[in-house]
């Protein structure tokens, strides 16, 4: 990858660590299955208005949907809102970069070298052991439901690769039409109208006011600029290159928890994260030969 194309994963991995503050925030008045559908439903909405499907195979893009945005927010927002601290959260999320290299070796016969091996070990020590230090936080429950949006994130990085859109943009907007209506379905069925109902007229509990605001990160910043970025440096550069980045979204999530909720950081928890880091940089080839030869980047289609 060339420096700017690192500076770029570097942006999203600052992004969508904060990310898991506002979630956070937002899980506090907003019950956690209908969080996710209006989430998506907010950019869903002007989406299919404005913006012109991208010229990609059907199942991709409905696969990344799933995958990126049903699959990993649902498990997400569920094992938070039954007690995975926000930290903790931002670091099992990121096994979708090991899951990614496996499905994409699997799926895509991605070649994966020696020098990544090594990297994703590395880093999947570090978080490990950070994981370790922080067990005593989570029951398992939420610890596995967490572990499965990962593996969502992983099913929409593969999809998001084969979908190989002209417009990486608009593919980002398109994959939150997905969403919205099976995740209603899934509110109305287990969280019910009238808890819903609730979270959209009781504006004056303490922690609304946060809850919106969180909401509203996570659309604009999380979602758009985020997602949108990510999205593009996985339409030019392999699964395998682009998904160890993810790793250091657990450094940010994990400091700003410190800073933001109290949520203690550890000594051993600090040199996993240094392990984290080092691996992605290692694993990801950043500074070696990927890092000097950029791949073709696929021609424009017109819609």
């Amino acid at each position: 990858m060339p420096l700017r194309h690192i500076l770029l994963a570097l942006a999203v991995a600052l992004v969508w660590g904060l990310n898991f503050i506002a979630i956070d925030a937002s899980l506090a008045h907003f019950p956690p299955m209908f969080l996710v559908a209006l989430r998506f439903a907010l950019i869903a909405v002007p989406t299919v208005l404005l913006v012109p499907r991208p010229d990609v195979p059907l199942r991709w893009l409905v696969g990344y949907g799933l995958g990126f945005g049903t699959i990993q927010f649902a498990f997400l927002y569920w094992g938070m809102a039954t007690g995975m601290p926000a930290g903790l959260a931002s670091l099992v999320l990121q096994a979708s970069g090991p899951f990614t290299m496996l499905l994409g070796a699997t799926f895509l016969r991605e070649r994966v070298t020696g020098r990544q091996v090594v990297g994703i070990l590395i880093a999947v020590g570090g978080f490990a052991l950070v994981g370790w230090q922080r067990a005593e936080q989570a029951s398992a429950i939420p610890f596995l439901l967490t572990l499965a949006g990962a593996f969502g994130w992983a099913i929409g990085n593969v999809c998001n690769r084969q979908a190989k859109a002209a417009n990486p943009f608009h593919l980002t907007l398109w994959m939150t039409v997905v969403p919205p209506v099976p995740m209603l379905a899934l509110a109305l069925a287990v969280e019910g109208p009238a808890r819903i109902g609730e979270s959209l007229t009781s504006w004056g509990e303490p922690g609304a006011l946060g809850a919106v605001l969180g909401l509203l990160y996570t659309v604009v910043v999380g979602t758009i600029l985020g997602s949108g970025l990510w999205t593009w440096l996985m339409a030019r550069h392999r699964a395998g290159i682009v998904a160890p980045f993810s790793m250091l979204v657990p450094v940010v999530g994990m400091t700003s928890a410190w800073l933001l909720l109290g949520e203690e950081v550890t000594a051993a928890a600090a040199v996993g994260g240094v392990l984290v880091v080092g691996g992605v940089l290692l694993g990801s080839a950043a500074f070696g030969r990927a890092a000097r030869t950029p791949e073709p980047v696929p021609e424009p289609v017109r819609a």
